[in-house]
């Protein structure tokens, strides 16, 4: 499917049209921001790489009966996708304490989180993304106690999956974001799943594997993401 006119530009990814009104097209560029938006920068291949690894996931996902808005890779840079009315929250699963949740509650940071925790967050960068919980979301009809419902359970069936594809390359799932939206009715998880929007790390050592490594300074983050890939097994020539 041809790309048409430019539906908008994200942080990291510009939004296409296609001749079907089901499907777009998504351009992985290389631009990473933190902070809503307050740090930006380019860095070399980091659309690429997350592309196809966000590719590599999804189908992991879809292989484990969830599903997703994924279609096919059309280039290393673009992936063909279902065309979702997003659901303006993310959805936050927490295996380990870090981030946002050590600074609100003063926890250390590495603590094991035994259930992981389940958080919401409006996607809304000029406020912050601020925490909301599930009375807003249903009084504010972001989303139907239904859809809600369905969206928690998603992602603790990706928590589960994705834990032990890590796992198995010695590294931790520490926490990750997710974001759904509706597709002829049905929830369907959208948005991507790359180290752009999750915590890894090293099993042995902790070493972040992530976009911490970006937003602290840390040096070698598409480095970083490739480590994680090669520790997966995924192809990025």
């Amino acid at each position: 499917m041809e790309k048409r006119d430019l539906l908008y530009t994200g942080k990291a990814k510009s939004v296409y049209t296609t001749d079907d009104p089901d499907y777009l097209v998504l351009v992985f560029r290389d631009d990473t921001s933190a902070f809503d938006g307050k740090k930006v920068e380019q860095l070399a291949r980091k659309g690429r790489v997350n592309n196809v690894f966000n590719a590599f996931i999804m189908q992991k996902l879809a292989d484990a009966g969830i599903e997703t808005h994924f279609d096919k890779l059309i280039t290393p840079n673009e992936v063909l996708v279902k065309r979702l009315t997003m659901i303006p929250v993310e959805c936050v699963v927490r295996n380990y304490a870090a981030g946002s949740l050590c600074r609100r509650l003063g926890v250390t940071e590495g603590l094991e989180l035994n259930p992981p925790t389940f958080e919401l967050f409006l996607k809304n960068d000029a406020l912050g993304d601020p925490m909301i919980n599930d009375s807003h979301v249903k009084s504010f009809g972001w989303a139907t106690e239904a859809q809600l419902a369905r969206m928690k359970e998603l992602s603790f069936e990706v928590n589960q999956v994705l834990q032990g594809l890590f796992a198995d390359g010695n590294m931790l799932l520490v926490d990750f974001k997710l974001e759904f939206g509706v597709f002829h009715d049905r929830i369907v998880l959208g948005d991507e799943f790359s180290p752009d929007g999750c915590r890894l790390w090293d099993k042995e050592t902790r070493k972040k594997l992530d976009k911490d490594r970006f937003r602290q300074g840390l040096g070698d983050v598409v480095e970083a993401y490739e480590e994680v890939g090669r520790r997966l097994g995924i192809d990025f020539n």
